[in-house]
C-alpha cells in the first residue's frame, strides 16, 4: 500500500496544474495600447467601455457597469435598488462576508437563512419564510459557480414583490436552463479578484436588463453624474467606483478565453462527479439537470470523516494538498462571524432596527455549518487540467481513503 505524501511518500499528483492567472500577448498588447495612448482614466477611455459591453453581451444582458471590485458592485447595486435604513435583505448564511456587509453599508439589515443541503446555495423555502413587511430584496449567491435555484427564487420574489439580485462573483459564464446567470432578477454582480475565473487582480461588474436600474447604478458609480450631462452636474448620491482603463484592457483580453475555460471547467467537474461517486464519504456538490453550465470557481464536495476513520476535515485537507491537489478554505457561516456575534454590525443600523432582537443570531444553520466545516474546495485552476489530471485528483482522494487510519 503506497505511503501518504504527508508521511513522506510519493505524491499521487506530480504533473503541475495550469498556473493562474493565465495571460499571453493579448494582455501585453492591450496594456501597451493603454500605456501609449496616454488615456489611463476610464471616463475618456475606450477599453473599459468596450469591456462592459462585451461582458454584458456574453452574459445575455443589455447593460454592463464595470466597478472597482465585487464588493463595490454589490454596494452600487443595492444603492440603485433604493435599499436603505429600516430595510431587510435576505442573504444565504454560506457566503463571503461582502454579501452581508454591502447590505450593512446601505444601512439595512442582512437576514441570513440557511442553504440547501446538497447545493450549499440559498434555500428558496427558507428565504420565503423569512420575508416580512421590511423585506426589500433577496440576494442569491451562486456558490462555487453552481447556480442557485433561479426558478423558485424568481417565483418567490415575484409572489412577494421583493427584488432578486444575483451575487455571481463565482459564476462567470454559468448557465441556468441555457441562459447565462446574472440577469434573472434586477441584475447580477461579478468579481474579478485574483482567484476568480477571470481576473485583473481586482475589479467588479454589474449587469442588468433593467434600464432604470442601470441608469441609477451608473450614476451611483460615477459620483452621481448622468450620461450626456455637464461633467460637474451631480444628480443623486454617488461615489467613485470607476474601473481604470488598465483593468478594463486586461479584462477585455481575459474575456476572450472565458467561454473555452468555462466549458472545460464544467466538463472536468462532471468527470470528477463520476470519478468521486465511488469513494465512500465523498459527496460532490449537487448538479441540477437545469444547470447547463457550471463556471466552477471551485469544485466543492462534502467530506464525511466517518468514512475516513474519523480523520477531521483539516487533517484530510492537509493530506490532499500534500498529494498535490490545491484547495482553498470554505466560507465560515455569516451568523458566526465576529461582526455579528460581537454586535458590531448594529453600528450600521438606525432607529428601532439598531437595538431590536435579531433572531438570526440564535437560529440553527445545519447546512451552512456543513458547508463551512465539512466541505473541501479544489481551486478552479485545477479544473483547467485534462482528463488525466481529473483521474489523478480522484486517485489522490482514493489513496487517502485507503490509508486514512495512518492519519490518526
Amino acid at each position: 500500500m503506497p505511503t501518504l505524501a504527508i508521511q513522506g511518500g510519493q505524491p499521487a499528483k506530480t504533473k503541475p496544474f495550469p498556473a493562474w492567472p493565465i495571460y499571453d500577448e493579448r494582455e501585453r498588447e492591450a496594456l501597451n495600447e493603454v500605456l501609449e495612448s496616454g488615456v489611463w482614466w476610464r471616463t475618456p477611455g475606450t477599453k473599459t467601455l468596450a469591456f462592459e459591453r462585451a461582458f454584458a453581451a456574453y452574459h445575455q444582458a443589455k447593460h454592463g457597469i464595470a466597478v472597482t471590485n465585487g464588493t463595490h458592485a454589490l454596494e452600487v447595486a443595492l444603492a440603485a435598488m433604493g435599499i436603505g435604513p429600516g430595510d431587510e435583505v435576505i442573504v444565504p448564511n454560506a457566503t463571503f462576508v461582502a454579501t452581508a456587509s454591502a447590505v450593512l453599508f446601505a444601512g439595512a439589515l442582512p437576514v441570513p437563512v440557511d442553504v440547501s443541503a446538497d447545493s450549499y446555495c440559498i434555500d428558496p423555502e427558507l428565504a420565503e419564510a423569512a420575508i416580512n413587511e421590511n423585506t426589500k430584496a433577496i440576494i442569491a449567491v451562486h456558490l462555487g459557480g453552481r447556480p442557485a435555484d433561479l426558478d423558485q427564487l424568481t417565483a418567490v420574489a415575484q409572489k412577494h414583490g421583493v427584488t432578486l439580485l444575483e451575487d455571481a462573483a463565482h459564476a462567470h459564464g454559468s448557465e441556468w436552463r441555457g441562459r447565462k446567470v446574472g440577469a434573472f432578477g434586477i441584475g447580477g454582480t461579478f468579481s474579478f479578484q485574483a482567484s476568480k475565473t477571470m481576473t485583473a487582480g481586482e475589479g467588479g461588474m454589474i449587469i442588468s436588463n433593467d434600464d432604470e436600474f442601470e441608469r441609477l447604478a451608473r450614476s451611483t458609480h460615477d459620483c452621481g453624474r448622468l450620461p450626456g450631462e455637464w461633467f460637474y452636474s451631480h444628480f443623486m448620491y454617488g461615489s467613485n467606483y470607476r474601473l481604470s482603463e488598465w483593468q478594463g484592457a486586461v479584462l477585455l483580453a481575459q474575456l476572450t478565453r472565458l467561454d473555452e475555460q468555462t466549458a472545460r471547467r464544467h466538463a472536468n467537474g462532471r468527470l470528477l462527479d463520476g470519478a468521486l461517486s465511488g469513494i465512500p464519504g465523498i459527496t460532490p456538490q449537487s448538479h441540477d439537470r437545469r444547470i447547463s453550465r457550471n463556471g466552477h470557481y471551485a469544485y466543492i464536495f462534502h467530506y464525511d470523516k466517518r468514512a475516513f476513520a474519523g480523520v477531521d476535515t483539516g487533517r484530510f485537507v492537509s493530506a490532499l494538498e500534500a498529494e498535490g491537489v490545491p484547495t482553498q478554505a470554505p466560507y465560515p457561516p455569516l451568523h458566526a462571524l465576529d461582526v455579528f456575534t460581537s454586535g458590531a454590525y448594529r453600528s450600521r443600523l438606525s432607529g428601532a432596527q439598531a437595538s431590536a432582537r435579531h433572531d438570526f443570531l440564535r437560529q440553527p444553520y445545519p447546512n451552512s455549518e456543513r458547508e463551512a466545516w465539512e466541505t473541501v474546495w479544489i481551486t478552479q485552476n485545477a479544473l483547467l487540467g485534462d482528463e488525466e489530471d481529473m483521474g489523478e485528483i480522484a486517485a489522490a482522494i482514493g489513496k487517502i481513503a485507503e490509508n486514512a487510519r495512518d492519519l490518526i
